[in-house]
């Protein structure tokens, strides 16, 4: 069955981020500053579409932000669609790296290594084991900020395609700026790289602060 996230991701331009779609951003539940219920209030009033929070490697903001979504459903809001996320660490070509789980079943045993709080060991921390795993859950797996490793990203997407990958994190602010903006060459070049190898694209703002729409 096709995944019911991949028409979203099939759709991401550079404009989408900040404002239409969040595939990245942080609760105190790992190294965020807003607590679940504080992030989803922003996400309301910006108006996004859609929305997954990414803690490094826990979950455990996922059912607050459902059920305070839910909640303003019940008020006639309209909050954003929420799927599932979390950021791993792992190895992919010797390299370490991040990779983004989106719309994966929360509570699948699959996942039990890389919801401890810290990074997996031994073979969980392999990137093909991570996206074995992200699959059985039945989520995406995607290659987080592809610009900001060790090695270049001409190297690693191609690799994190050959392992069965679903794409990579086409728009980023790899500047860091206090406003949220995709840094063009960057992201022009990761995007090419993506359409060669037939992968999708994914944005998000990494938040780690007090504000959505920045870093």
């Amino acid at each position: 069955m096709r995944h019911p996230l991949i028409p979203v991701l099939q759709s991401v331009t550079a404009e989408c981020c900040p404002t239409r779609l969040n595939f990245h951003c942080h609760t105190t539940n790992s190294d965020g500053s807003l607590a679940p219920e504080a992030l989803a209030q922003q996400a309301l009033s910006i108006g996004l579409e859609h929305l997954a929070v990414t803690d490094h490697h826990s979950t455990a903001a996922f059912l607050p932000i459902q059920r305070w979504f839910e909640q303003q459903l019940e008020s006639g809001m309209s909050p954003p669609q929420l799927w599932s996320g979390i950021e791993i660490s792992c190895l992919l070509e010797g390299c370490l790296v991040h990779v983004l789980g989106l719309g994966f079943d929360p509570e699948h045993p699959a996942l039990e290594p890389y919801r401890q709080g810290q990074a997996p060991i031994g073979e969980a921390l392999k990137a093909s084991e991570v996206r074995r795993r992200l699959h059985a859950a039945g989520g995406l797996a995607l290659l987080a900020h592809p610009g900001r490793y060790r090695l270049p990203f001409q190297r690693l997407i191609p690799a994190a395609a050959d392992l069965g990958f679903d794409g990579a994190e086409a728009y980023y602010d790899y500047d860091m700026q206090p406003q949220w903006r995709p840094t063009p060459l960057v992201c022009d070049s990761v995007s090419e790289l993506l359409t060669k190898h037939a992968l999708l694209r994914s944005c998000g703002t990494d938040t780690h602060g007090f504000e959505l729409c920045g870093r």
